[in-house]
């Protein structure tokens, strides 16, 4: 393969799964501008790691997940975000994509106190409910994220829980 071709499979594949790049990038800014720097970043680290990609080894969504979301975590992990600093609101347009592609016209109680919740979580919980929403199989999103399947579907567990108490807290406390 020539270098033009590699580019160009390389662009073709970008082009076909860019709203992963942008899902990761929206879940992991704190502004629009930390997003458009974060989606150039993984633009940049998707086409410098291209040439080790093996489409024997994972899918390319799979493979531009994995890359995404590293990228995601470690800026994330190099600028020391505490729980004090806040990410721009969730909106359900970060969102419009996961689980089908269907957009939610109304946002009731229930889904803003999810996008609430999904905010909290830390850089790797983000990347593990942004998959689960995704309907990604344990097996896929344990490759993606380099933990075992029983690691994380504990984690999952977890968050589930976490997320009942509150929205049970919220029910009670009429919030």
């Amino acid at each position: 393969m020539t270098a033009r071709q590699h580019q160009q499979r390389f662009e073709s594949l970008l082009h076909e799964h860019r709203r992963i790049v942008f899902k990761v990038a929206g879940l992991y800014s704190r502004s629009a501008a930390d997003r458009d720097d974060l989606v150039q970043e993984i633009g940049a680290q998707l086409w410098r790691s291209f040439g080790g990609y093996d489409e024997t080894r994972a899918k390319f969504s799979t493979w531009m997940y994995r890359v995404a979301l590293n990228v995601a975590i470690s800026q994330a992990r190099r600028e020391r975000w505490s729980e004090a600093d806040r990410f721009e609101p969730l909106e359900a347009h970060h969102l419009e994509t996961v689980g089908g592609g269907e957009v939610i016209p109304e946002q009731d109680e229930r889904l803003t106190a999810l996008y609430a919740f999904i905010g909290q979580l830390d850089p790797l919980n983000r990347a593990l409910i942004l998959l689960y929403l995704e309907d990604r199989s344990y097996t896929e999103m344990a490759e993606i994220l380099g933990i075992s399947e029983t690691n994380l579907a504990t984690k999952i567990s977890r968050i589930k829980q976490k997320l009942r108490g509150q929205m049970t807290g919220a029910q009670t406390t009429g919030a």
